[in-house]
């Protein structure tokens, strides 16, 4: 094995060491026992224990079926963020033609996105689910069809609304949009935390 063979291994033996505390830092947070995940993904619990003990490397295999259990992209699972560095190093992605930028890591709970809305999106397709969003239009102008109200958000413009009611949003045809969406499931709502008034 040459150097930078050995490099690699090292790099990857290094990276599998500290899968282990991730999985049960995740079980932990789901409140799931062992018997849970078990039953769940099909690993044994002897070998769960292993696996979160370090005293046995996973597998593809295996840490498919944690990654679908716990519900976060295979990559949580193997690439850890570097000690005391708060950044996250997350993908865009591609949505019904927007570019989809994740903000927030939590499979539960809140989510928070930066969606860029190309001009040719401009065909509303309403759409319904459980929920609230907040949005807040970055640049562009954004149209914002909800239910019977077909509306024009520019810059700084922001709307709070209930999934259930049919929604689209998109382009005007003229220029590229941005805005931030934040969605959260039903029975989470965002804290707006303001300074208590002064004594009169």
């Amino acid at each position: 094995m040459t150097p930078g063979q050995d490099a690699s291994a090292a790099a990857i033996a290094a990276t599998l060491d500290h899968v282990g505390a991730r999985l049960k830092r995740l079980r932990v947070q789901r409140q799931m026992s062992l018997t849970d995940v078990a039953t769940s993904t099909g690993i044994s619990k002897s070998t769960m224990s292993r696996l979160e003990t370090g005293q046995r490397r996973p597998t593809l295999e295996l840490l498919l079926a944690l990654s679908h259990t716990y519900r976060v992209p295979l990559d949580d699972l193997v690439a850890a963020p570097e000690e005391g560095d708060p950044r996250l190093h997350l993908k865009p992605g591609h949505v019904k033609g927007r570019t989809v930028i994740p903000l927030t890591r939590q499979p539960d709970g809140m989510q928070a996105w930066k969606i860029i809305v190309p001009i040719s999106n401009t065909i509303p397709e309403r759409r319904t689910h459980d929920g609230h969003e907040w949005i807040y239009v970055l640049s562009g102008q954004l149209r914002f069809v909800l239910g019977d109200q077909d509306l024009l958000l520019g810059p700084g413009d922001v709307a709070s609304f209930e999934t259930t009611v049919p929604h689209w949003f998109g382009s005007t045809g003229d220029q590229p949009a941005e805005m931030i969406s934040i969605f959260s499931r039903p029975g989470e709502r965002m804290t707006v935390r303001t300074e208590p008034p002064r004594p009169a």
